[in-house]
């Protein structure tokens, strides 16, 4: 399940990594600010509230004058940085005191309610953010006006202002230089990917930290070693291929020259699946070696294809639906398309094509009507020199390389092929190829 809730990408896993402690640690600053500090400094701030507010009351038994009391007030309103009001012979209407969610204010009314020993009312007044506070006394009400900054802590807001706000600039810096560390990353795996499918991968430089960097030499002498053992093995079997001719030729002129007869023609014959097994193997081991990939035209490749198999006899009708373009190798795809349907034509009457776009791929079918494959060898005829003598008619050719050519060619441009059933009870070959 904690799977699932976590981030998939390296970006967005690291970020985690990062904002975990980080709202962590707000939150134990959180709490260990406003549950203590705050709270006790709400504390000393009322109290103190309440030692003026009581000094002055006893003050107000000493005051007999009118004029006398009102200069004592506002003497000590001013001493005090509060606003003190007398209304003699007033009697007070006590009602329940206020509750927010504030714990500064709750924090001051609680210290209010145990300080003072008279009933008194409490009224905030945000607009001038004053607290008027009214005791009743024996005889009249003391009305005291209290600042906020009087009562509570101030700087409570503009510390979390700053801590959340230091808090995302940090965290939008790191996120910044996090891209740019994360951005080598997906250039190599957008590297490996377009070599995965036979694309050139010339303009790729290693970059980033220093593992990155390591990872991305890694992939390049990969690369190379790879373009060097199939270049290896194409001038191998281009070699071994040029040295048998000669005698095949050698042998050829030598039957010519024996004239007619059945042993002539049986050896005649052997030598030509000779040469056809030579260009097997050749065709084999150099697979799409030496051609780049560009932009092609998927329709218009089967439309040569069909075109060509028609010119040979076959009957096949191709459908295709909406534009086919990808980046791909245009000749080595064609030999795969024409490998497909030429098997086909071997051993079926009618064979449909159809080639459509779907889910960023590009998927071309080749329908027959023949005897199919059973389902259990499907897989063993992409073999190479896998022959299938109890299906398919023996003496129709080829060494077995066909199908494994196909789907070699097929792999290394990005797309694979499977076999299945066609709707007419035949064979159904399907080539799935990157957009």
């Amino acid at each position: 399940m904690l799977k699932h809730l976590l981030p998939r990408s390296l970006l967005g896993r690291t970020v985690m990594i990062i904002v975990t402690p980080v709202v962590l640690l707000q939150v134990i600053v959180g709490v260990v600010f406003f549950d203590r500090h705050l709270e006790s400094v709400s504390q000393k701030l009322a109290r103190g509230v309440i030692n003026d507010i009581t000094y002055v009351q006893r003050g107000l038994k000493r005051q007999s004058d009118p004029d006398a009391l009102a200069a004592y007030l506002f003497d000590a309103s001013r001493q005090l940085d509060l606003n003190f009001a007398w209304h003699p012979d007033e009697r007070l209407a006590l009602r329940p005191l206020p509750r927010t969610f504030s714990l500064a204010e709750n924090t001051f009314i609680e210290t209010l309610q145990a300080g003072l020993a008279a009933p008194f009312t409490l009224e905030a007044q945000p607009e001038v953010k004053t607290y008027v506070l009214r005791l009743a006394l024996a005889d009249g009400v003391f009305e005291v006006r209290v600042p906020y900054y009087r009562a509570r802590a101030g700087f409570a807001g503009l510390l979390v202002l700053w801590t959340v706000g230091s808090s995302l600039l940090l965290l939008a810096i790191a996120i910044a230089f996090l891209r740019n560390q994360v951005r080598p990353i997906r250039k190599l795996a957008d590297a490996a990917d377009r070599f995965g499918k036979g694309q050139e991968v010339d303009d790729f430089k290693p970059a980033g930290a220093a593992e990155i960097r390591q990872a991305a030499v890694a992939f390049l002498r990969m690369r190379d070693r790879i373009h060097r053992q199939i270049r290896q093995r194409t001038e191998m079997l281009a070699g071994v291929s040029h040295d048998l001719r000669t005698p095949l030729t050698r042998m050829k002129l030598a039957l010519a020259m024996l004239g007619e007869s059945a042993e002539v023609a049986e050896m005649k014959a052997d030598v030509e699946d000779m040469e056809r097994m030579i260009e097997g193997y050749l065709a084999f081991a150099r697979g799409v070696d030496g051609e780049s990939a560009v932009p092609t035209d998927v329709a218009a490749l089967l439309h040569e294809v069909v075109a060509d198999a028609q010119r040979e006899g076959a009957e096949v009708a191709l459908s295709v639906e909406g534009p086919l373009e990808g980046l791909l190798r245009p000749q080595s795809l064609k030999r795969c398309l024409a490998n497909l349907v030429d098997n086909a034509r071997k051993y079926a009457r009618h064979i449909r094509v159809t080639a459509v776009g779907r889910d960023g791929s590009i998927e071309v079918t080749v329908d027959d009507d023949g005897p199919g494959i059973p389902a259990d060898e499907r897989e063993a005829v992409f073999r190479p020199f896998h022959r299938l003598d109890s299906s398919r008619n023996p003496e129709t050719g080829g060494v077995g390389l066909g199908l494994a050519i196909a789907r070699d060619t097929a792999r290394i441009q990005g797309g694979d092929i499977t076999l299945g059933d066609a709707p007419d009870g035949g064979l159904r070959a399907t080539v799935r190829l990157p957009v």
